[in-house]
This record gives structure tokens, C-alpha cells and sequence, in this order.
């Protein structure tokens, strides 16, 4: 019970969430809060989306579904992922979860134990680190670096592998970062990865179709030789606008499905029917309004970009992918997160401050542009007055 105990003590938090939480509750109390922290879009999800979900309930489809998923959601996963990457996998090795943390969950715990060892990115995600700490696992931090243009490098990253690494993690369009890791330093990766093979990946690909300025995300399932240790996350949330949906997606090697299909009828048992309905929609259905997001989160990014580098002290480079920007503020003289927390309190804009996304994100903070382009122009100047004031 014991080790039970302190495991649980070691999961840490996602604090985009607290942060989100305490904006909520300034704005309740008469303050006209800016919220350029949470990570969602704010756009509705698209409406014949919204309209097959209340079909499949008028259906109804209102009971248990398999613990992988429906057959018609799994088939469309297969659809799209050909169509993305112009790889053919099997519904066979498609697990649809109830958003993208129970892959991250369920990989981690399947190669998390104490004495092993998990790479993954640092400034990134923050339940990476927490549920490889969960697990008793060491999490070696691999460092993604402003000067590298928030890429992960290949030669440095296989230099942290050990004979007791057993999972590398991989985010790219990537959280918090907007990095873009290029195609060739991913083909160097693998590349060199035939040297370790008992060194699993995941690949977070949430983020596959949002890239700016002609930029491309490279999926792993593009690289056949690693196809047998290879989880690939993926899912709708920040696509189709259906974070609270609680739909995701991941594709598994043959080996590790069964592992992952008991760890979901022993935790969550299925996705609620409706939604997978609703996932078949979004796959299927018209595009434009996926579009139309991409294209508001673009002008956005040069807004928050121009903006940002127009402040004292801080710089921006330009994020590639994903919809947040990751200023530098070293020379502020302020740390992340005290920063952070004085602009919610003091100038009413809440973001996040770097550290809590890694031990390299000192120094940093990440905006959100998922929200209008008057608000982030009134965040920005009231950025400005705060530093103005010292």
C-alpha cells in the first residue's frame, strides 16, 4: 500500500487547467479576464458533426461498444491516416480511446517500471513526465531548443539512450513549443534508433495537419522499419474543435494491441457510442470549416508573433506548427512563472509559464492564440503596459 501511496504522490498536474481555473474565477468576480492559456480552439465543432452525434442517439446507439472502438470509426481512422500520410494500416491495430492522454497512459505504463528508463520531450507536454514518474520509471528529459528551432536533434537525442531506455516519446507539430521537426532529422532518428531495438516510440501526432508557411509534419508511419514498436497518438480534439468530446485515436503494432484493448476494458470499458459516430462525421464529412480554422489560427500567429517582438525585452520566433507561441523573456529580469502568475493577477491575461512544461522551459512562456485576434491584441498591449511599469 505504501508504494501505492507514494506513486500516487508522484502524479503531477496538467496546470493549464489551474491556470484556467483561477481565470474563471477573476472573471467571476467582475475582472475582464484574457485567456491565452488553455489549449483548446475556440471555435464550435462543426455542425454536421454535432448532427450525427444526435442522430446516433435518435438511432439509438445508446449502450456498450466494443473496448476498441466500433468498426466504422476504426475504418475511418484508416481512411483518414491513408489520406494524411499514404500509409495503409489495419482497423485491426486502431484503438479509439476517450481522448489522447489514455494513450499516453497506456503506453507509459506498459513500459514504465523502476530501473527503466523513458525519453521524452523537455519543454513538452506535462503528463509525459508526470505518468512516467508514476510508473517508477526514470524520465530523462530530451532537451527541444530555441537555437534548433524548437526541433528535437537526432544525434542528441540518441545519445541519452541507454541499455535501459525502453520508450522514446516524440511530439511534433509540438505543445508548447509550435516546433516543426524536419523530415530529415526524423529520418536520422530512425536511422539511428536501428541501433537500440528495444526502445519503443510513441509519436504524439495531435497537431499532423496544423503547420503554417508550407511546412509539412512527418509521421512516423511513414518509416516501416520502426512500424513494429511504433504507437502513434492522434485524435479529434484540436482538428475538429471536439476537445470536450473526449475522442481520440492511436494505432498500435500488432504485439502491444491486446495489451492496450485489456488495459481499456479494465480502466474506461469504451468511447461513448455517440461521439465515435460523431468521429466517423468529422473524418468523412466537408473540410471547409478545418480550413477556415487554420487559416483564423494563422493570422492569429502573425498578430501574436509581431505583437509579442514589439514588447521590452522579449522575442518570439515563429511557430510552424500547433496554435501557440513560446516568447522568450530571459531578459525580462522576471522567471516564467512568477511572470505568468503577475500578468493573471495584475494585467488580467492568462498563459502559461514554461517551467510547468519542463525544466527547459525557464525562461519562457506559452500564449495561445486559440481565442479572437482583438483579444490577443489587447492582451499584448496590456503585456506591454505591465513591462512598461517595471
Amino acid at each position: 500500500m505504501l508504494q501505492t501511496v507514494e506513486a500516487f504522490n508522484r502524479i503531477g498536474e496538467e496546470n493549464a487547467f489551474a491556470v484556467l481555473a483561477r481565470a474563471t474565477e477573476l472573471a467571476q468576480q467582475g475582472r475582464d479576464i484574457i485567456n491565452l492559456g488553455i489549449g483548446q480552439p475556440d471555435f464550435q465543432t462543426p455542425e454536421h458533426i454535432v448532427e450525427a452525434a444526435i442522430k446516433a442517439l435518435r438511432d439509438g446507439h445508446h449502450g456498450y461498444t466494443p473496448a476498441t472502438g466500433i468498426l466504422p470509426a476504426r475504418e475511418a481512422v484508416v481512411r483518414r491516416t491513408l489520406a494524411t500520410t499514404g500509409v495503409e494500416v489495419s482497423p485491426d491495430n486502431v484503438m479509439i480511446l476517450p481522448g489522447g492522454k489514455p494513450t499516453m497512459f497506456a503506453a507509459i505504463t506498459m513500459f514504465g517500471e523502476p530501473g527503466a528508463e523513458i525519453l521524452y520531450p523537455d519543454p513538452g507536454f506535462p503528463i509525459y513526465r508526470s505518468m512516467i514518474e508514476f510508473t517508477g520509471a526514470k524520465p530523462v528529459p530530451v532537451p527541444i531548443r530555441e537555437e534548433n528551432g524548437f526541433a528535437f536533434s537526432a544525434d542528441e537525442t540518441l545519445s541519452l539512450i541507454t541499455p535501459s531506455t525502453r520508450l522514446l516519446i516524440l511530439n511534433s507539430p509540438a505543445n508548447p513549443t509550435g516546433g516543426v521537426t524536419p523530415r530529415e532529422e526524423i529520418e536520422k532518428l530512425v536511422k539511428g534508433l536501428e541501433a537500440h531495438p528495444q526502445v519503443a516510440i510513441m509519436s504524439d501526432e495531435i497537431y499532423d495537419v496544423m503547420t503554417y508557411d508550407g511546412e509539412e509534419s512527418t509521421s512516423l508511419l511513414t518509416f516501416p522499419e520502426i512500424r513494429d514498436r511504433l504507437i502513434v497518438l492522434n485524435g479529434w480534439s484540436k482538428t475538429w474543435a471536439m476537445t470536450g468530446w473526449r475522442l481520440g485515436w492511436s494505432i498500435w503494432p500488432d504485439r502491444l494491441y491486446e495489451n492496450v484493448r485489456k488495459l481499456a476494458v479494465n480502466c474506461w470499458s469504451c468511447v461513448n457510442a455517440p461521439a465515435q459516430y460523431a468521429g466517423i462525421a468529422a473524418i468523412d464529412g466537408p473540410q471547409d470549416d478545418v480550413e477556415k480554422m487554420m487559416q483564423a489560427f494563422d493570422r492569429r500567429r502573425k498578430v501574436v508573433v509581431e505583437g509579442l517582438n514589439s514588447l521590452p525585452n522579449i522575442t518570439c520566433r515563429t511557430p510552424k506548427g500547433a496554435f501557440y507561441a513560446f516568447p522568450n523573456i530571459s531578459q525580462t529580469g522576471w522567471k516564467a512563472k512568477k511572470l505568468a502568475s503577475a500578468l493573471l493577477e495584475e494585467a488580467g491575461v492568462a498563459l502559461i509559464g514554461g517551467p510547468d512544461f519542463g525544466v527547459c522551459g525557464e525562461g519562457y512562456i506559452r500564449l495561445s492564440y486559440a481565442n479572437s485576434e482583438e483579444n490577443i491584441r489587447r492582451a499584448i498591449e496590456r503585456m506591454g503596459e505591465f513591462l512598461a511599469k517595471g
